[in-house]
């Protein structure tokens, strides 16, 4: 279940990393013993082209899996308009790069309220790419966000549509509380959403970290809460609790 559960951010906070360290970094992390574990490896759509020339220490049976990450728009309207760029990126990348890259699934923000309309026009922009796609709302209307998803999931066949959280950044107000993380979980749960978190998650437990002033969600909270919510049908109230946790 766990399997391919965590992608490789070595662009973002706290490795901040260059395009070209962070590839060579993920060439040995697809290399090592532990990579049944290691997911994709996102990238910015605006790197694409620096990417194409850092692929030397891949090839098909050492592949750079990509989540690509959209950009950020100000509306629905102009987020829809962005996909046609979106798609063209992509076909033109895989093109390129050929047997070297997997493009995996796209993740983007989401503005505004997501809706039914929306979610529609993104299928209907993005179908020919064969992707997953993750879409970022804020932790307040996650679970709204799940549900309209879920909705949209059950109108269509094919690839369903999926929910992408952020859970931290680099002030205390970017950190989502553990009863609107465990909503979420539940709800992704009941709803069969597919879910990943994003931001925060540098520790495996949770604790009081003072760069942010705040305490920081584990990742293996997250993961374990994830596991059992779905496995034994937790409550929010139960998911919760794993997500307080603090001890090792």
């Amino acid at each position: 279940m766990l399997a391919h559960s965590v992608d490789y951010a070595g662009l973002f906070p706290p490795a901040t990393l260059a395009l070209e360290p962070a590839l060579r970094n993920h060439a040995e992390y697809v290399r090592n013993q532990d990579e049944w574990m290691l997911g994709a490896f996102v990238l910015p759509i605006a790197e694409f082209d620096a990417a194409a020339r850092g692929l030397a220490s891949f090839d098909s049976e050492h592949l750079l899996r990509i989540s690509v990450l959209g950009a950020r728009t100000t509306d629905a309207a102009a987020f829809i308009r962005s996909l046609a760029a979106t798609e063209e990126s992509i076909r033109l990348f895989r093109t390129s790069c050929g047997d070297r890259v997997a493009i995996d699934q796209l993740e983007a923000p989401f503005p505004g309220e997501m809706n039914p309309d929306a979610l529609n026009e993104t299928r209907t922009a993005l179908s020919g790419l064969r992707l997953n796609v993750f879409l970022e709302t804020p932790a307040e209307t996650a679970v709204r966000s799940i549900e309209t998803i879920a909705q949209n999931n059950g109108a269509h066949s094919g690839r369903k549509l999926c929910f992408k959280l952020r859970t931290g950044g680099v002030t205390s107000d970017a950190f989502p509380s553990s009863a609107q993380i465990a909503a979420a979980l539940v709800a992704a749960t009941q709803h069969q959403v597919p879910i990943k978190f994003t931001a925060g998650l540098h520790h495996p437990v949770r604790l009081y970290h003072e760069s942010v002033q705040t305490k920081m969600h584990g990742f293996l909270n997250v993961l374990g809460a994830g596991v059992l919510a779905a496995e034994r049908n937790w409550s929010g109230e139960q998911t919760a609790r794993m997500l307080d946790d603090e001890e090792p």
